[in-house]
């Protein structure tokens, strides 16, 4: 079992760094909110710590899973950030949705240090974070990944190393790019069933059994009949996912004009009110259009 710090306990990190405490290592959080960390160490029986630092001193292990790259750099660096806490040889995952970019900067002030580095964005959202049942797709030196590939198993169903640091943001991306467009032609399939007089839940319950079958079909269809976006990934933070993409994309001079135009679709999705709503609400913006919109 390992000495591990997890920092960052929004809706992914909370249940990912509680299988961490249940396996048997000796976890230690830290949360930028300082109540939230004292309710999961009141929940999961680990301790918790007031800054990255603290938390990361003497840890095997230092596991990371905040907002953007910002935030990513704001508690890795600095004298209060993790790097300043970890020892030669630890492992600094890091579960955040990012750029590239981000993680090759820290990779490296970290290689100076001794300090390896793994980037490691998930897929599976909420609920996979709470059934322990995370796809992890990771870049990193080979030894890195091999030392830190246990700890992650714990919390996923697959975790896969698809080369050096940087390789697992980009795949990140090609999730999102695949995500973006199923989810806007799912909406479309739906508004147009329901349009026509069809119970448009029966027709995705047969539509998932065959080609047109997805884990979004399966596990979405019926909210969004419903209405119901009260759940899962947030439509601000697949906008942040998607201009990560398409700067990125630009930078290889990749052609990404189905993700550009379902990123004008999510904002209009803010603009109704649906910041918030689970990435789903694409379907919102088309009955908006046809005056149907909640």
């Amino acid at each position: 079992m390992a000495k591990v710090a997890f920092l960052g306990l929004g809706v992914m990190g909370y249940p990912m760094a509680g299988h961490l405490q249940a396996a048997g290592h000796d976890v230690t959080v830290y949360n930028r909110t300082t109540s939230k960390a004292e309710s999961w160490a009141k929940d999961h029986g680990g301790g918790h710590a007031k800054t990255p630092r603290e938390a990361a001193e003497g840890c095997d292990f230092v596991m990371a899973c905040v907002g953007n790259d910002d935030d990513l750099r704001s508690v890795v660096l600095g004298e209060d950030g993790a790097f300043a806490g970890m020892s030669e040889g630890a492992v600094f995952v890091d579960h955040t949705t990012a750029s590239a970019d981000v993680a090759r900067e820290l990779a490296e002030i970290g290689r100076e240090e001794g300090i390896g580095f793994v980037d490691a964005p998930v897929s599976g959202g909420q609920a996979g974070a709470e059934n322990g049942q995370l796809a992890v797709m990771c870049g990193g030196a080979e030894d890195d990944f091999a030392k830190a590939e246990p700890v992650m198993d714990i919390y996923a169903k697959a975790v896969v190393h698809f080369g050096d640091v940087g390789a697992g943001q980009l795949t990140k991306m090609a999730n999102q790019i695949c995500i973006a467009g199923i989810v806007q032609g799912i909406s479309e399939g739906i508004h147009f069933a329901t349009k026509a007089g069809l119970d448009a839940k029966k027709v995705a319950q047969l539509v998932s059994q065959g080609a047109g079958g997805s884990w979004q079909l399966a596990n979405r269809a019926d909210t969004m009949v419903d209405g119901h976006f009260d759940h899962g990934f947030a439509v601000d933070w697949m906008r942040k996912d998607l201009g990560i993409s398409l700067e990125t994309a630009k930078g290889l001079g990749v052609s990404l004009p189905i993700v550009a135009l379902v990123d004008q679709f999510y904002a209009d999705v803010q603009s109704l009110g649906g910041g918030r709503w689970d990435t789903s609400s694409l379907i919102e913006r088309l009955r908006a259009l046809s005056g149907e919109a909640k």
